[in-house]
């Protein structure tokens, strides 16, 4: 009856506390067996991992060779085209434009009658001083006959001379005058754009049109004080321009000034190129390699197989290495730094950790890392080359 009361009241009989109890401990002694089998599978399939030989993946790279090469050494510098000759064509007298015989742009030639100024009263004035002259010569003439009958004085003769001289004098300067009325080509050349127009009204030395003779021109530019011993005329120069990518024109070394500039302590030099389809224009910016004579051993790769980073620049070398345990033989990579020289079109010159024969990375280095397995593809590897079009790419 007691116990039935408390069950009636709600509260847990002795026997269904034991078998609640039983029931969570075989719970919790499930949970626990679960863990270590999940925990003992993990292990075995690390152990196994750890027990087998390690396999790195295998990435596909460029190669190229470490050359050792011939390179002229060279002096680089930036410059300006200018004509060999050139000159702003103007006039020397004041006057009004009568013709302009000539186009924007167009070619002229040496002694051609480029514009007129109106000359109506210049001539007027030749004509009256040529009658005034033939006059005089007329009076020249007589007077001479009368001297030699001893009719007239040698006074007389000498006053007729010199009235004749004077006049003459006067038609020459007419005639001058008249000649300075027109604006002639001085030399062959192409003409710029005129700066005058018909009917204009203009004075003495006004400028009329830019005429540059284009055949050959010249290369303005200078270098530091230090490098003027090895400079003598005619060392081959080679120019490019940005206004024609691409292009390389060579010519020669021709003027060394006498000179150097106070300032800068540099050497003013000129470089004459031959220029026969008239691509180069005056005011061009250049840059300008002064080729020495001498050459030198240089150790030469690509450009794209540099690694730049301001910590240092470095390749990656690929060699080959063996495998101590399986003795397979794999190609891997080893990051070397290196120093970079001189650079010319896709190749750059290594002065310090490589050595010619070796093989290194061609193309995208930035990607890899140190100990890489590689294999070698150079099917599609873009080729380098020295004079590259476009230039320096």
């Amino acid at each position: 009856m007691h116990d039935v009361a408390k069950s009636i009241s709600g509260v847990p009989t002795q026997p269904k506390v034991r078998r609640r109890r039983r029931g969570l401990g075989i719970a919790i002694a499930l949970l626990v067996a679960i863990v270590i089998f999940v925990f003992g599978i993990k292990a075995l399939q690390i152990g196994k991992m750890m027990s087998s030989p390690r396999m790195m993946p295998t990435v596909t790279v460029t190669s190229a060779l470490v050359k050792e090469e011939d390179w002229p050494p060279r002096l680089s510098a930036v410059g300006s085209v200018s004509a060999s000759q050139g000159a702003v064509v103007s006039t020397e007298l004041a006057g009004i434009v009568s013709e302009i015989n000539f186009e924007n742009g167009a070619e002229a030639k040496k002694g051609e009658v480029l514009m007129k100024l109106d000359a109506s009263q210049e001539e007027a004035l030749l004509r009256s001083a040529e009658a005034e002259a033939q006059l005089a010569r007329t009076d020249l003439e007589r007077a001479r006959d009368l001297a030699m009958k001893k009719v007239v004085s040698s006074a007389e003769l000498d006053s007729a001379q010199s009235k004749f001289t004077r006049l003459n004098a006067v038609v020459d300067q007419m005639r001058s005058n008249i000649a300075k009325k027109s604006v002639i080509a001085p030399f062959d050349g192409q003409l710029g754009i005129r700066q005058v127009n018909v009917g204009q009204m203009i004075n003495a030395g006004q400028q009329v049109v830019a005429l540059t003779s284009l055949d050959s021109v010249y290369i303005d530019f200078a270098l530091p004080e230090q490098h003027l011993s090895k400079l003598t005329k005619n060392l081959e120069v080679q120019v490019r321009v940005d206004a024609l990518p691409g292009r390389e024109f060579k010519g020669k070394l021709t003027a060394i000034n006498s000179m150097l500039d106070a300032v800068t302590r540099n050497v003013p030099l000129q470089a004459t190129l031959e220029n026969p389809d008239h691509a180069l224009r005056p005011g061009m910016f250049a840059k300008v390699d002064v080729m020495l004579p001498e050459t030198k051993k240089t150790i030469v790769i690509p450009g794209s197989a540099v690694s730049y980073a301001p910590f240092g620049d470095s390749v990656y070398v690929i060699e080959k290495q063996k495998d101590p345990k399986s003795g397979h033989e794999s190609l891997v990579l080893r990051q070397q730094f290196v120093r970079i020289g001189e650079v010319r079109g896709d190749f750059v010159s290594v002065t310090q950790g490589l050595k010619a024969g070796q093989e290194v990375v061609g193309t995208g280095v930035f990607k890899l890392r140190n100990g890489m397995v590689v294999t070698i593809n150079n099917d599609l590897a873009p080729k380098p080359e020295l004079n590259p079009q476009p230039a320096d790419t």
